[in-house]
């Protein structure tokens, strides 16, 4: 959902990087679709994302949730 304050001030008004990030990460949570486990599973099997990867990924969503305040 976009706020709409910065859409009356139009496109010259500019989004802190958390609130970019959290205005994309909210537009792929509306049209993400199927199962997320099975979808990570499908992509290591594919090997178009390898185990290294994976983990790295964690781990920056990891650190993404403590620096946000979650757990």
């Amino acid at each position: 959902m976009s706020n709409p304050l910065y859409q009356q001030l139009g496109s010259g008004a500019q989004m802190s990087p958390i609130a970019q990030l959290t205005q994309r990460f909210n537009a792929f949570r509306q049209n993400f679709r199927g199962d997320p486990r099975q979808q990570v599973q499908q992509l290591l099997n594919s090997g178009r994302v390898t185990q290294a990867q994976y983990d790295a990924a964690v781990q920056q969503a990891r650190q993404l949730m403590q620096l946000l305040g979650g757990k």
